[in-house]
């Protein structure tokens, strides 16, 4: 069984659903922006990994969607399952070998810490260890641009779950997003005008905006999982805009 990573929002009009997809496309939206002089060489694969970075299936073709209870399962009640990753790995190498690397490093780093109490993980990670380090040799890159175009990754993924889960918090107050590839610690708020800014700021524009497709559903409590696929496929998309001022 293999479970995708949607975003569930509790709202008072409902779920907010939004898809691991829309989810990789902000991800990628946001990366489009950072400073054309400190991008990755290979910048349209880093595009691309953004997009797909768990990209491994879409909720439709999923075998179960729900909690016990009938409501969504959200990406955080996830854990490391090894067919999703399998099915990821084979997904990513497919378009190549430096996307796959991108994609590799991303599951260490999701999953270090089952790795410690559970050996199936353990040996899956220490699978991908050989195979990074086999990619970045093929790929004549040093460990070290690697990890700076995955910083970059990680960054924008960061960035794009605290929009797509409305943690931007209210009064001008500020959110730590992460760490960038530049080892700077960046930090987001929303102005007064609700506008939003990053600070330091890591974009070569001083302004541009941000979008990203989601899903309302009203059913509070589903029966099955096909009655939650059909009212997904059913339900309008509503487009969030955000935009981003200096």
């Amino acid at each position: 069984m293999i479970i995708p990573l949607m975003i569930v929002n509790y709202t008072e009009q409902g779920w907010e659903i939004i898809t691991q997809r829309a989810h990789g496309l902000l991800a990628a939206q946001i990366a489009m922006q950072w400073r054309e002089k400190e991008r990755p060489e290979r910048w349209t694969e880093t595009l691309i990994a953004n997009a797909d970075h768990d990209d491994a299936q879409t909720e439709l073709e999923a075998d179960d969607l729900l909690t016990p209870q009938g409501g969504p399962i959200d990406f955080s009640m996830k854990k490391f399952e090894a067919e999703h990753c399998q099915r990821l790995h084979n997904f990513s190498i497919s378009k190549s070998r430096y996307i796959a690397l991108l994609t590799s490093i991303h599951m260490s780093f999701l999953h270090k810490g089952e790795a410690r109490t559970n050996p199936e993980v353990r040996s899956f990670l220490e699978e991908q260890v050989k195979l990074q380090k086999q990619w970045i040799k093929e790929l004549g890159i040093t460990s070290k641009e690697a990890n700076r175009a995955y910083g970059l990754l990680e960054w924008c993924d960061a960035f794009s779950l605290l929009l797509a889960q409305n943690e931007v918090q209210p009064e001008s107050r500020v959110i730590e997003v992460s760490q960038g590839p530049d080892d700077k610690q960046y930090k987001l708020m929303e102005n007064d005008s609700g506008t939003l800014t990053i600070k330091p700021w890591p974009f070569d524009k001083n302004s541009f905006s941000l979008t990203l497709e989601t899903r309302l559903l009203t059913t509070l409590q589903f029966k099955s999982c096909a009655q939650f696929k059909r009212e997904l496929a059913e339900a309008d998309v509503v487009e969030r805009v955000w935009k981003l001022q200096k």
